[in-house]
């Protein structure tokens, strides 16, 4: 048998016995197994991200088809100066933290109150998760005309049923109305994710709570939630790195007006409003730098987190 050598403690070395051969031959099939979905995601990813990359270096509008050579960094520094990068972080953050603050605060409240025994409470259960499974688009469309528009939408019938005037909605409170419909949209993904924390609780430690006379309040303070907190940090986790990308609610209810160009919206902008091939690669690359960090961290969390609870 091969043996290498490993350092066990500082200033010390042990011989440990290597992988026999055998086991290495059987690593070695599964190994070649995932090599075609492997070579088929690195095309499918990382080769259009180096032709972004390249096209960034490029000066191209298509307005001016005539008018292309090769710049450097100049997109690159036109992104800097141009002053549009962090108001669309800003407004990044603040619609993706307020929609999970939000989402996650409903969620629970519905997850409290489909966790017990009622008359329609699978009905309940179908009717609370419907709003994940409608299209964004969809999503956005309802609510802009449905809910928000000035001269049918039911809010604003509801404001004039008790003798208040109507509110445009999607020009004077842009920023709100699309926490709102992220909220609406998400808080069923939240619900999922805490009702199954709750239902995984212990059912003998909460009877030797209430036996030992806590009450509702207590047990749900002291035992609930600190059993729920690494369900509530991976449903933030996971919410995060999908509200981060969110683009159709922008798109059709607000136009990034309003405090609301997130990165997304803001590339889309650069790319297909404005026609600057160049420019659009370069906000393009920034935003795949800014989320791959705020992703690694977010993994990194997220790993952590079952770390502990495989722990416990």
């Amino acid at each position: 048998m091969v043996t290498t050598l490993a350092p066990a403690r500082e200033g010390q070395v042990v011989r440990r016995p290597a992988a026999p051969r055998g086991i290495r031959s059987k690593l070695t099939l599964p190994r070649m197994l995932l090599m075609p979905a492997l070579v088929i995601s690195i095309a499918i990813t990382q080769i259009p991200f180096l032709v972004t990359i390249y096209y960034s270096t490029l000066r191209w509008n298509l307005l001016k088809p005539g008018d292309r050579g090769f710049v450097g960094f100049e997109n690159y520094l036109q992104v800097l100066r141009s002053g549009d990068l962090f108001p669309s972080i800003t407004a990044t953050v603040m619609i993706t933290g307020l929609s999970l603050v939000l989402s996650v605060f409903s969620g629970l409240i519905f997850a409290l109150l489909l966790d017990r025994k009622f008359i329609g409470q699978a009905v309940a259960r179908t009717l609370l998760i419907t709003p994940f499974l409608v299209m964004p688009a969809a999503a956005a469309l309802i609510w802009k005309y449905s809910m928000f528009d000035t001269n049918i939408g039911v809010l604003n019938a509801s404001l004039q049923a008790i003798g208040l005037d109507p509110v445009a909605w999607n020009t004077q409170y842009p920023l709100a109305t699309v926490v709102i419909v992220l909220t609406w949209q998400y808080t069923p993904f939240m619900m999922l994710i805490i009702l199954a924390g709750l239902q995984s609780q212990s059912k003998d430690i909460l009877e030797a709570a209430s036996v030992d006379g806590a009450g509702a309040g207590r047990t749900f303070l002291y035992i609930t939630m600190p059993h729920l907190r690494q369900y509530v940090e991976i449903a933030v986790l996971l919410g995060a790195i999908t509200l981060v990308q969110v683009f159709d609610p922008i798109a059709i209810m607000t136009k990034g007006t309003g405090g609301t160009k997130t990165l997304a919206y803001l590339l889309y902008e650069r790319a297909f409003i404005g026609l600057n091939v160049g420019e659009a690669a370069a906000y393009g690359v920034v935003v795949v730098i800014l989320t791959i960090i705020v992703a690694s961290v977010a993994l990194r969390t997220l790993f952590s987190v079952f770390k502990v609870g495989a722990s416990k």
